[in-house]
Order: structure tokens, then sequence, then C-alpha cells
């Protein structure tokens, strides 16, 4: 049998072995394309932080307050009349003994003539009297006269005398009606209008004709809520805050066209009591006012306006501020990104509760050395590692701390 004739069983089978070795080399590469390539390792996202620092600022609170005359006097007569003439300009300023009103003085003239020749009549009375005792007394010793007429005549003297009192304490008080006929004012200012005028008829003590507003210096009442009273206790004790005696802490005003008045006042008065109508405590400012005297239209502020206080006297040593936009909200308050060990995120609940021009201040919830995201939320999760970087956000120069106005920032 010749072996190497094409259709040997020989030769068949040699075929077979290599279309099976072909077929097992192109499922190989088959399974080798399905095969999913390898992932690259995943690169920790970066991030911007600040580390967490303490320093001393100021603590100055803002309040709305409202302006007063220094001494708002009330111009009313002392007697019943007839006003005859005015003697002022509306709306000008007065200075202490300036005429303002004359009432008809003529029958308050003639109460007080009539008072004098009242008081002459007791005198001579008196003169007459003193005399007959002096005559009946040494009588008595000769027995000239009864006891009864040198009783009669000491009695008639001090009858003349308690005449004569009467008399004067008369004259004395037409005396006061003349001269209050003619009304002056009681102290410097700025005089309001007049509520009548010549021809017009006024009680004594319950017509008020106007009023005289001492503007210099000037008040500003401010009501201070009580939940800041409560909180300005709770950090006072918790060392949080100091400050001076309480009636040397002063105050900036600032109106509402935000111009800021160039002299500072003084807390002069807090109130006892809260007011239970609104909460709040009063407390009182006084601002010096030089321009008070100037005619009309010259001085700063007018009794009646709203203005700004800003309290200056509180520090805060230790205080912890970060920018406002490292502080975010939730449901249950706010919070921050805090970077801690093998650089992964945290989330850190906070209490944010005054605020600067950008920089909010934390009571609660950061220490100094702390690392806090600013920039970069985005990409960070809690427990995500991260790479941290210094924050390259450049600061503005703070204005002053205000109180915080957000209710989600508590």
């Amino acid at each position: 049998m010749n072996l190497s004739h094409p259709w040997s069983p020989f030769n068949c089978s040699s075929a077979a072995a290599v279309a099976a070795m072909g077929i097992a080399l192109v499922l190989t590469s088959f399974s080798g394309c399905r095969k999913a390539p390898s992932t690259p390792a995943q690169i920790a996202p970066e991030v911007e932080v600040i580390t967490v620092t303490t320093q001393t600022i100021p603590d100055e609170p803002e309040f709305i307050g409202r302006t007063q005359a220094f001494r708002p006097v009330e111009i009313r007569p002392q007697v019943t009349g007839i006003i005859k003439k005015i003697f002022f300009t509306e709306g000008r300023n007065v200075k202490t003994g300036n005429k303002l009103y004359l009432i008809d003085p003529v029958p308050f003239e003639a109460a007080y003539f009539s008072g004098k020749a009242r008081v002459a009549q007791a005198q001579a009375r008196l003169v007459q009297a003193e005399q007959e005792e002096a005559r009946v007394k040494p009588l008595l010793e000769e027995q000239a006269v009864s006891r009864k007429s040198v009783d009669d005549a000491v009695a008639e003297t001090l009858a003349a005398k308690a005449a004569l009192e009467a008399a004067q304490s008369d004259l004395i008080r037409a005396k006061f009606d003349l001269d209050n006929t003619l009304i002056t004012a009681p102290v410097s200012g700025r005089i309001g209008r007049s509520q009548f005028y010549e021809g017009r008829l006024v009680s004594a003590q319950t017509t008020l004709l106007t009023t005289i507003d001492q503007l210099d210096p000037m008040y500003v009442n401010v009501s201070v809520p009580e939940s800041y009273l409560l909180r300005r206790r709770r950090d006072l004790a918790e060392h949080r805050i100091e400050r001076p005696g309480i009636f040397q802490l002063r105050g900036v005003m600032t109106f509402s066209d935000g111009s800021v008045y160039p002299r500072e006042g003084l807390l002069d008065f807090a109130d006892v009591n809260l007011r239970s109508e609104t909460g709040m405590l009063q407390t009182r400012f006084t601002f010096p006012n030089p321009e008070g005297g100037f005619a009309p239209g010259q001085s700063y502020f007018y009794p009646g306006q709203f203005v700004k206080i800003r309290l200056k006297g509180y520090i805060r040593p230790d205080a912890i501020l970060i920018p406002q936009r490292a502080v975010q909200q939730m449901p249950t308050g706010s919070f921050v990104y805090v970077i801690g060990e093998g650089d992964k995120a945290e989330l850190r609940p906070v209490r944010a509760s005054l605020w600067y021009e950008n920089e909010w201040l934390i009571d609660d919830g950061l220490q100094p050395g702390e690392r806090v995201v600013v920039e970069g939320f985005h990409r960070v999760r809690p427990g995500a590692q991260v790479t941290a970087v210094p924050f390259q956000g450049e600061k503005t120069p703070n204005s002053g701390p205000e109180e915080k106005t957000t209710q989600n920032a508590s």
C-alpha cells in the first residue's frame, strides 16, 4: 500500500488535525478580544481649603432706632385768658427768655392792684390792733380795764396779722398771674407750630399752645429684642465676648440714605422692664448735635427720624471666621466640609451667628487647625478622598460685624 496517496486514511487524519488546530487558534483570538480592558486608577478631586484660625474681633450688632429731641418742652398757659399777641415765628430757633405769647393782662392788672389795696388795709388794721393792745395792757395792772378787754385787744391783733398774711398771699397770686400773662421760652431750641392765635381763649395748664424741641444734644431710642439679651448673657457667661461697663457702650448712627453721622453717641439709659407688647427693652443713646442751634435745614437730623445704630464696645476673643461661601445649608441647619485624616471629606454641622462683609462667625463646630473646603463643593462627597490645596481667593477688608438675618444659618 502506498501511504503517500492523497486518498490514504493517514493523509485524511493529518488534514483534520491541522484544521482543528486552526479553529482553536481562531477561537483563542476571539476570546482574547472579549476580555475587558484594565481600569486606570481614579484621581482624587481637587478642592481649595483654608486652615481655621482664631482672632480677636469687634462684636458690633446693629439695631433700628428713632431720634428724639433732648428736651421736648410743652408750652402751656398758667392763666386763663385771651391771647393778645404772638411774638415768635413758627419753626424758628428761640432762646431762653424770648417772648412767645401775651395773654390780655388787663383783668390781671386789676386783680393785682386790688390785692395791693387789701394788703394796705390789712396793714392799717394790724397797726391799729397793736396800738390798742399796747394801750390796754398797762391799764389792766391798775385795774382800770377788765381782763376781757385785754383779751379782746390781743385777739384783734392776732386777727389783723392773719388778715394781713391772707392779703399778702392773694397779692402774690395776683402778681404770679399778672407775670404769667407774658409767656417766655423756658429753654433754647426750635419752636413748632402754634396751635392757637390772637383772640383765642386758652385755659390755664390745660391748653397746649406749642412745643420747643431742644436739639443739642439729641436722643436716639433703640429697642433691643429679648432674644438678643438672652444670647448676650449666654455669650458673657461662656466668655465668648468681653465688654466694658454697660454705660460705656457707644453707638454709630447711619441715616436712611446710608450716610454715617460723624460723631459717636453714648448709651445713657436702659429701661428696667421689657415691654410686654413687643418683648423689647428700651434703651437710649445721647448724640452731640452742635448743629442743632443752626437755622432750620442746616442740622444733621431731626426728631422722629428712623436710623440704624451700630453698637460698639463688645469684642470677641478667639473668634473663628470663615468665608461665607464655605457655609452650606441643609434642612437641619448649616454645615461645612472639613478635610480630616487621610484627606477625606467630612460633613460637619456648625452654628454661624454673625456675619461680616464676606465671612461668617462660627460659634460652634470648628476647631483651630482644621481645614475647611471653600471651593469645589460639587466634587466633594462625605467620606471621599480629595486633594486639598490652599484657597486662592482674595478677602476684602472687614466692615464690622452685623446681626445674622438668615434663619437657616443658626
